[in-house]
């Protein structure tokens, strides 16, 4: 490294620079291979909403114009905010909490993404254990959600009113079925039914009198055997035992795959991030051979140009691609984390957030080409089947596959699919929950298989009011309170830290330090300081002040009680309150005066930078030779340092510094 080397190595304690083909950072790990990294990050951005939220909105939105402001929110929001937190994480290899020793002020958007995260992890794997049921109730020949015979079915489902025409019947006002051939003629005449010459009796005027308060069997089977739903959430009701058994495997299998960290899950995604790109070109090419699916499909893209015209069009794809890329949750943080120093975060954000949307898009092909199907079997249009959401997953999907061939098969396939699609994003949930304590308490780190079965033990129990009769109640509850807001807030910080506190320069440079100059030189890199200073903050502050100005409580068959939404809101303080405490908390235990403390707490603690030494002077060079400052120290002191976690560095700095500018390796914090 030449002069610097020679200044500083006496103060660093340098490795070889040299892979050996093992992990690079022997106190946390990494990735066994960037073919990991770049599954487990597939995984976790293509998860459920891509199957049953982006073909929803797309249609719901003016079809294939719905597109352009995809992709526009994409380039200008998602990307960018992608691009730098999997770029932060890599370069400090730290978790969503310790990471913010670059700007301490903003360490409480650590600890809310770590609240967040523990209350998505809870009822997210409630989902799975929903897929777990449907999965396990598939292997039958005949699927149970299929006609209105069985006892969970009521006097409303809508198959008996086909069953009765086939009889020769008809539906009458007191919901019974009677035989057409004993009516009078002013009954025929009070149901449009007329007789032709042939004796046979055309229907074609009929109507159900009950047509409007008709359930489907999938959607009774839903409702009435999986859920079996009180009628509001202060109804408990008992623990379904069944869904108990599903919700407990589902947490094995979670523990299971995530008994060794990342060296086990990165195993695991070989199967679990690529078998849905099998089943979803499977049920496309199924799909695109039913009659029907051209309908479907053309009701998916068909461009309705004067949507783009809407405000609403264009805030649903900034939402969609925010949430679908998960970004702002503390995931990409941590997954980056486990990166060797100078894997290449640049293509692999790029490569990993495009072929999520393309997932998205792929997706609402298969969807649409089955309802598409299911619209021709009823005999109605598309937009009467299209649902989204667990109405999507769990009702529409599962009754259109029932009427295909060999159906068994078809379902059992849909569900492991969405099973492996859930499980990828939990396997991250509970990595970040999970990497965020123990990079906060070093001494844990060699006892994490064990935070990780207390973390699933306490979300498995956590998860005991979602599995009674008031479960629904409580899984819509926690989707609609416990991100929303938190997360548009979070990335809106994580881009005033990095590209204002931080420096967007001194940023550059880091990434330089892992990429190369010739990535960062480039013209066209250029793009992504002006997102994170103007544009990425200007586009987050515009849709999380639409969706405030546009908010309204949620509902689940009706109104929440007041004590109901109160938890709720609870839920969204307790995860945004940490911003402002701890801010206050740096700014309170910092000594000096006013500007000593504001000094301290908005620019980076001495222990910043890359974990390993040899990539600390490498990264101070850098910063040297390109008129930005470190921030760190290349061995920090133990004044503003607890001495106590200098595991957190690797082993004990070889030089204790005095406090001040005047040591070498130390940057004055301006």
């Amino acid at each position: 490294m030449g002069k610097l080397e020679e200044e500083y190595q006496g103060n660093v304690e340098l490795v070889d620079n040299e892979d050996t083909g093992g992990d690079e950072n022997q106190e946390r790990g990494n990735w066994s291979n960037k073919f990991e990294f770049l599954l487990s990050c597939t995984g976790y951005a293509v998860g459920l909403g891509n199957v049953w939220r982006f073909p929803y909105l797309c249609f719901r939105n003016g079809g294939g114009a719905f597109l352009i402001p995809y992709v526009i929110m994409l380039a200008f929001a998602g990307l960018p905010l992608f691009f730098l937190e999997v770029s932060f994480g890599q370069y400090c290899s730290q978790g969503p909490i310790t990471c913010w020793r670059a700007v301490p002020m903003f360490r409480g958007v650590g600890y809310g993404m770590l609240v967040v995260s523990s209350f998505v992890g809870i009822y997210y794997n409630v989902i799975i254990m929903y897929t777990l049921y449907y999965m396990f109730a598939s292997f039958t020949a005949k699927l149970p959600w299929i006609g209105c015979g069985s006892a969970w079915n009521t006097i409303m489902c809508s198959d008996i009113v086909g069953d009765c025409l086939r009889a020769g019947g008809v539906v009458i006002k007191n919901n019974t079925c009677v035989l057409i051939r004993n009516q009078t003629a002013e009954v025929m005449a009070e149901y449009n039914i007329t007789q032709d010459a042939d004796g046979s009796y055309n229907l074609s005027g009929y109507t159900d009198p009950f047509k409007d308060s008709r359930s489907r069997p999938s959607e009774e089977y839903w409702k009435y055997n999986v859920l079996q739903e009180s009628d509001s959430i202060g109804e408990t009701g008992t623990i379904i035992w069944q869904l108990l058994l599903c919700l407990l495997l589902a947490w094995i299998i979670i523990y299971l795959c995530l008994i060794k960290g990342i060296k086990s899950s990165g195993k695991v995604v070989y199967f679990t991030a690529t078998f849905p790109y099998v089943v979803l070109v499977i049920l496309l090419v199924r799909g695109v051979t039913l009659p029907g699916y051209y309908d479907g499909v053309l009701f998916f893209i068909t461009p309705k140009w004067e949507r783009l015209a809407e405000p609403q069009v264009w805030l649903d794809a900034a939402t969609q691609i925010f949430f679908s890329l998960s970004a702002a949750w503390g995931g990409l943080i941590t997954l980056a984390s486990y990166n060797k120093f100078h894997n290449n975060c640049y293509l692999d954000s790029v490569l990993v957030a495009t072929l999520n949307c393309a997932t998205s898009l792929f997706a609402g092909f298969v969807i649409f080409s089955i309802m598409g199907f299911m619209a021709h079997e009823l005999g109605t249009t598309v937009d009467q089947v299209v649902d989204q959401g667990f109405g999507l997953a769990f009702i529409a999907y599962p009754e259109a596959v029932a009427r295909l061939p060999i159906s068994t098969l078809w379902a059992i396939l849909f569900f492991i699919m969405l099973l492996t699609l859930g499980l990828d994003s939990q396997f991250t949930i509970m990595e970040t929950v999970v990497t965020a304590i123990v990079d906060e308490f070093p001494t844990l780190r060699k006892k994490k298989p064990l935070v990780m079965l207390v973390a699933c033990a306490i979300g498995f129990l956590l998860g005991f009011t979602c599995i009674t009769r008031a479960g629904p109640y409580w899984v819509s509850l926690m989707d609609s309170y416990g991100a929303g807001f938190a997360l548009l807030i979070y990335g809106l910080c994580e881009c005033i830290a990095m590209s204002w506190f931080y420096g967007v320069k001194r940023f550059k440079n880091d990434i330089r330090t892992m990429i190369g100059s010739g990535w960062v030189d480039f013209p066209l890199f250029l793009w992504w300081p002006i997102n994170w200073c103007c544009i990425t903050p200007a586009l987050l502050s515009f849709v999380l002040m639409f969706n405030w100005m546009n908010w309204s409580e949620p509902t689940y068959n009706g109104d929440y009680p007041a004590w109901a939404r109160a938890i709720g809101w609870m839920m969204i303080l307790s995860s945004i309150i940490w911003i402002p405490v701890i801010a206050i908390f740096e700014f309170i235990r910092t000594p000096g005066s006013l500007s000593d403390r504001w000094e301290a707490m908005s620019n980076p603690r001495e222990n910043w930078g890359p974990s390993l030494g040899k990539f600390r002077l490498e990264a101070y060079e850098t910063h040297a030779k390109n008129r930005s400052t470190f921030g760190g120290r290349l061995n920090p002191t133990g004044d503003i340092y607890d001495t106590s976690r200098t595991a957190e560095m690797g082993k004990a700095p070889a030089v204790r510094y005095s406090t001040g500018i005047n040591n070498p390796g130390y940057d004055a914090p301006l």
